[in-house]
């Protein structure tokens, strides 16, 4: 059975709780990806910010995307995280219940990678991806 690790896209790029919102767009862009985990001074996940979160927190907003950190528009509840060991199934388990299409890979309380909807269609039966981006999709934006 695979695990997050197997599947997991590793050494995520993350940004500082005190980066400015600016700075994970960029980031965003520079990586090619929709989602930016972000970490405190110790390295340890606060969060994570999303293309959209970006769209409608700072720029819908008026907010000046230079000023506004991070630490400014991360959710309040806990971090949707999942286990390195934890099973590909649990992922998906934990994306459906959740509503999210990527997930930080933790292990302990260490950031190690992240997998997205594209890990599991890379690793997984299609009946499995077919099932996880239909809850998805039709769950309500968060």
């Amino acid at each position: 059975m695979s695990t997050a690790r197997d599947i997991m896209t590793p050494d995520a790029t993350y940004c500082r709780e005190d980066d400015t919102a600016a700075d994970a767009a960029q980031r965003m862009a520079s990586e090619d990806i929709g989602a930016v985990p972000v970490c405190n001074g110790a390295g340890r996940l606060q969060g994570v910010i999303t293309d959209r979160d970006l769209a409608l927190k700072v720029l819908a907003a008026g907010r000046d995307a230079q000023s506004v950190r991070l630490a400014e528009l991360i959710d309040e509840d806990e971090v949707v995280t999942i286990g390195a060991d934890d099973s590909a199934e649990e992922a998906i388990r934990t994306m459906k219940d959740h509503a999210v299409r990527r997930l930080p890979v933790i292990n302990g309380t260490d950031l190690i990678g992240m997998v997205s909807q594209a890990d599991i269609a890379r690793a997984m039966p299609d009946a499995k991806i077919g099932d996880l981006v239909d809850a998805i999709s039709s769950a309500p934006p968060n």
